[in-house]
């Protein structure tokens, strides 16, 4: 894949959400809740107001630790994209709320 995001964004495969409820039944398409999490996948620079707050090497590190992660993102993003048959979504690094422990 050979799209890298710009300052402040990371790009995100989505993951599916379950097709069965916690009790059991069978959720129709509409019905599904829009993904809220996916993988990592590639990671731009810190933005700048992240670099002024933090600073530089720490900005950077703290960017960094994304990569390769399970996160929880803002279950509203429009930054949806579509590259060799996936949808994938730009995210801002402030709309990642959380990363899955292994």
């Amino acid at each position: 894949m050979k799209i890298r995001p710009t300052r402040g964004y990371c790009l995100i495969e989505p993951l599916e959400s379950d097709e069965v409820s916690s009790g059991g039944v069978y959720m129709p398409e509409r019905a599904k809740d829009l993904p809220n999490r996916g993988k990592v996948l590639a990671v731009g620079e810190p933005s700048y107001d992240a670099i002024e707050k933090v600073g530089g090497p720490r900005a950077i590190e703290d960017v960094r630790q994304f990569e390769n992660q399970i996160v929880i993102f803002k279950r509203f993003v429009d930054n949806r994209i579509k590259e060799e048959g996936k949808e994938l979504l730009l995210v801002k690094f402030e709309d990642i709320l959380g990363v899955y422990e292994k």
